[in-house]
C-alpha cells in the first residue's frame, strides 16, 4: 500500500514538473509582445493570465470527472488538450494574434486544470496526516519546473531564430514534452481504497482532517468559509503573478539585459523552495497562521520592487518567489482542512477561481503600467503598490476566517 502511494507521488511530481513550464512566461513575454501584439505588453500578458484563469475552471471539471471516472483518465485527457494547445499556438501569426489566447491561454489552461488539482488531490489522499508536506513536495515540483526548463527554453528560442521568432517553434517542442510526460505519468496514478484517509490520519496533528467530515461541492458553495478563502486567494497572488509574468522585462529595464534570465531562474527556484518549505512549516504552525505570515511579507516586498537596483533586483525577485510559492502550497492544504479530502479536487478547483481572477486582474494591471513605464521602469510602482494593498486585504480575510473557525469549533 505504501509503495502505491509513493509511486503516485512520484508520478504527480513528474507531471507537475512539466506543468511548471507555464511559470516561465516572462521568457516569452517580450518576444511575443513584439512579434504578435505590436509591442502591447498587456495584450501579450493576457495569454499567461488566461492560462491561469482557465486552469481554475479546468480544475473544477477535472475534479468532477476524476470523481466520476478516475484520476488516470482525466490526467491523460488533460495532457492531450495541453499538448494540442501549445502545438496550435506555434502556428499563430500577427494577423490572428488573438488565437494565442485561445490556444496557449484557453486550451493550455484547460489541460493544466485537468491535471493540476487532480494530481494534488490523489497524492493527498495517500498521506492525509502530512498534507502540507505532500502538497508542498508536489507543487514544489511545479515551481522547480521553471528552474529546469528556463535554460532549455532560452536555448531553444535562440536556436530557432531568437526573440520574436523562436518562441513559437519552442511551443511545438514543449507540446511533445507535455504529451509524453502526462501520458506516461497518468499510468501510475491511483486513489487509495475508500476509508484509507480516516484510518491513517493523525488526529493529534493541528492540520489533520478526517474523511467523514468531507463536504460535497454543493455544500462547500453554501459556506462563508469558501468565499473568504477564494477572495483571499485572489488578493494573495497579485504580487507574485506580476513578478512571474514580468521578471525578465523588469530585469532588462533595470539594466541587466545580459543576465535577465537569472530573474526567471531566481523566481522559479525560490518559488519551488517556498512551496516545499512553507508546506512543511504549515503542518506545525497551521495553514491560516502561515498564510498570514506570507501575506505580511508580500505587503512589504511588493513595495520594494522599484527601489532595488543592480543585482539586488534578483534577490528581491527570489524572495517574492519564495513567499508566493508558500501561498501556492498552503491554499490547497487549507481547502482540504476546511472541506475534507474526498471532493478535494473539485472543491479546490472552485477555490482556484479566486486565483484565476487574480491572474487576469494582475496581468492587466502590470501590463498597463509596463506599457506606461516603457522609458522608466519606476513608473510600474503603482502596480506593485496595488499588489501590496491586496495582500493586506487578504490578511484581514484570513483573520476573519480564523475567527469564524474558532466560533464554529
Amino acid at each position: 500500500m505504501k509503495k502505491q502511494g509513493f509511486t503516485c507521488v512520484l508520478a504527480a511530481i513528474a507531471i507537475q514538473l512539466t506543468l511548471g513550464i507555464a511559470y516561465i512566461w516572462s521568457v516569452f513575454q517580450t518576444g511575443i509582445a513584439n512579434s504578435l501584439f505590436n509591442g502591447d505588453n498587456a495584450a501579450a500578458g493576457l495569454t499567461f493570465s488566461l492560462l491561469l484563469a482557465v486552469l481554475t475552471i479546468g480544475s473544477v471539471f477535472g475534479g468532477k470527472l476524476a470523481a466520476k471516472y478516475n484520476t488516470r483518465i482525466v490526467v491523460f485527457i488533460g495532457g492531450i488538450i495541453l499538448s494540442a494547445g501549445f502545438f496550435l499556438a506555434s502556428f499563430v501569426t500577427e494577423a490572428n494574434s488573438w488565437l494565442l489566447w485561445v490556444t496557449y491561454g484557453i486550451m493550455g489552461g484547460a489541460g493544466m486544470g485537468f491535471t493540476y488539482s487532480t494530481t494534488i488531490a490523489c497524492a493527498q489522499k495517500w498521506y492525509p496526516h502530512k498534507k502540507g508536506l505532500v502538497t508542498g513536495v508536489i507543487v514544489a515540483a511545479l515551481g522547480f519546473g521553471g528552474v529546469v526548463f528556463t535554460p532549455i527554453v532560452e536555448s531553444l528560442i535562440v536556436n530557432f531564430g531568437g526573440a520574436g521568432t523562436g518562441e513559437q517553434k519552442t511551443f511545438m517542442v514543449l507540446s511533445a514534452v507535455f504529451l509524453v510526460v502526462c501520458s506516461a505519468g497518468c499510468l501510475f496514478l491511483k486513489n487509495p481504497p475508500e476509508g484509507y484517509g480516516a484510518s491513517t490520519a493523525n488526529s493529534n496533528s493541528p492540520a489533520a482532517t478526517v474523511a467523514d467530515n468531507s463536504l460535497s461541492p454543493s455544500q462547500v458553495l453554501k459556506t462563508p468559509q469558501f468565499y473568504l478563502v477564494t477572495a483571499a486567494f485572489m488578493l494573495a497572488c497579485m504580487g507574485g503573478l506580476m513578478m512571474i509574468g514580468f521578471a525578465k522585462p523588469i530585469a532588462v529595464a533595470k539594466g541587466l539585459a545580459e543576465t535577465a534570465a537569472i530573474g526567471v531562474l531566481a523566481i522559479s527556484m525560490f518559488n519551488s523552495v517556498g512551496r516545499l518549505l512553507w508546506g512543511m512549516i504549515s503542518d506545525k504552525l497551521g495553514r491560516i497562521n502561515t498564510i498570514v505570515l506570507l501575506l505580511s511579507g508580500s505587503v512589504v516586498l511588493s513595495l520594494l520592487v522599484t527601489l532595488a537596483e543592480g543585482y539586488w533586483v534578483f534577490v528581491l525577485i527570489a524572495v517574492i518567489g519564495f513567499f508566493y510559492g508558500g501561498l501556492l502550497s498552503n491554499f490547497p492544504s487549507l481547502t482540504a482542512d476546511l472541506f475534507g479530502p474526498k471532493y478535494m479536487a473539485t472543491n479546490y478547483g472552485f477555490v482556484l477561481l479566486g486565483f484565476g481572477s487574480g491572474a487576469i486582474i494582475s496581468s492587466q494591471i502590470a501590463g498597463h503600467y509596463r506599457n506606461v513605464a516603457a522609458e522608466n521602469i519606476n513608473l510600474m510602482f503603482p502596480a506593485f503598490m496595488i499588489a501590496s494593498c491586496c495582500a493586506a486585504a487578504g490578511i484581514v480575510l484570513m483573520l476573519i476566517l480564523k475567527a469564524s473557525k474558532k466560533k464554529s469549533g
